[in-house]
């Protein structure tokens, strides 16, 4: 039986997904949205599960990350299917959205995260909602604990128990909890030009490049050097806030980044700022970070070396050659302690700040 959350809100496993799809309105509970959070978007995966088992469904809309008309991802390959909304069950009466997502902690559900909410916003204005996973455990219900920290505005620990309530064994695994976490400070939203943000799709990258997958162009932000050029660092802000502090290669005067390439670290600390349990809301402190002697910064188009495939090497001005740093995908310590990885980091002797 699926859990009654909050009204017109429901969460489950896939067996309840099954029943919502293969019965009549009445019968089912009335549920007119099915949020499928699982490996597969194909409907294959729920009739799978048992023989001779049909579903019809009639596809409105497929969204793949990169293509035209749907929104940038930054952390995501382009290619990748983000989700597919169909209508679904017995008279195509259920609007289902399905999102591929594996229950893994090193699955990126933040960029999913959005778009989940908002079709659960808008299935709860027209009639029930139900969010399944496979076994009603994990997946689902991250989903479930971030639509209650963005609605009633809870914290991650308030929202978790709020749900636990419901359903003790609701147990989001802890990459989808540091995530969570992340979704909190960052204000209940997805900012893709946060700092915390920006140290995430690092963490993706570096484990993307551990198991020796290829790191496409698409990592690399627009090269700040180049006039005219829109770097998404800048591209979101209103006109009279476009101007930042810019890091100039002191021997050229060659822009090589803007402060919203910037990665923030925690002084002091590694890999363990990304671990929930060990924060609270207001804990985390950059004052430090001035008196780290180098600046770590997203990885750039002008970064040939690091677009080589290379695991680690100099990075040099592409105008002048002067060295400016280096970069390493394993990780740098910077003199403050803080481990770094992936790090592209530049020496603060090498450059010149100024605004543009």
């Amino acid at each position: 039986m699926p859990h009654l959350v909050r009204e017109r809100l429901f969460f489950g496993d896939i067996n309840d997904a099954i029943a919502a799809l293969t019965t009549t309105t009445a019968e089912a509970g009335g549920f007119t949205h099915l949020l499928s959070v699982v490996s597969s978007a194909s409907i294959s995966f729920i009739t799978d599960c048992r023989p001779g088992l049909s579903i019809p469904t009639e596809e409105v809309r497929r969204v793949v990350a990169g293509e035209e008309g749907a929104p940038p991802v930054s952390a995501v390959a382009p290619g990748r299917l983000m989700r597919v909304v169909e209508r679904a069950g017995v008279g195509l009466r259920v609007t289902r959205m399905a999102v591929p997502l594996r229950d893994t902690e090193e699955e990126n559900l933040l960029d999913h995260l959005e778009p989940c909410l908002d079709f659960i916003d808008e299935g709860r204005k027209e009639g029930n909602v139900l969010v399944h996973c496979f076994a009603g455990v994990s997946r689902s219900a991250t989903i479930i604990v971030a639509y209650l920290m963005r609605t009633e505005q809870k914290s991650l620990e308030e929202a978790l128990e709020s749900l636990k309530e419901v359903n003790e064994s609701a147990c989001p695994n802890d990459g989808f909890l540091e995530q969570l976490k992340l979704f909190e400070e960052m204000g209940f939203k997805v900012d893709t030009s946060s700092p915390l943000y920006k140290r995430f799709r690092l963490k993706l990258l570096g484990q993307s490049y551990k198991i020796g997958e290829k790191i496409g162009s698409y990592v690399f932000e627009d090269d700040p050097g180049l006039s005219g050029q829109p770097n998404s660092s800048t591209q979101d802000l209103p006109n009279k806030q476009t101007q930042q502090t810019a890091y100039r290669c002191k021997k050229c005067r060659r822009i090589i980044a803007v402060q919203g390439n910037v990665v923030s670290h925690t002084p002091g600390e590694g890999e363990s700022c990304f671990q929930w349990q060990n924060k609270r809301k207001g804990e985390r402190s950059y004052s430090k970070e001035q008196d780290c002697s180098s600046l770590f910064v997203e990885p750039l188009k002008w970064m040939t070396p690091v677009e080589d495939g290379a695991l680690e090497g100099k990075l040099s001005c592409i105008h002048c050659g002067a060295r400016l740093g280096y970069f390493n995908w394993s990780g740098i310590q910077c003199n403050c302690g803080s481990w770094i990885t992936p790090a592209f980091q530049i020496s603060k002797s090498k450059v010149d700040i100024s605004t543009t």
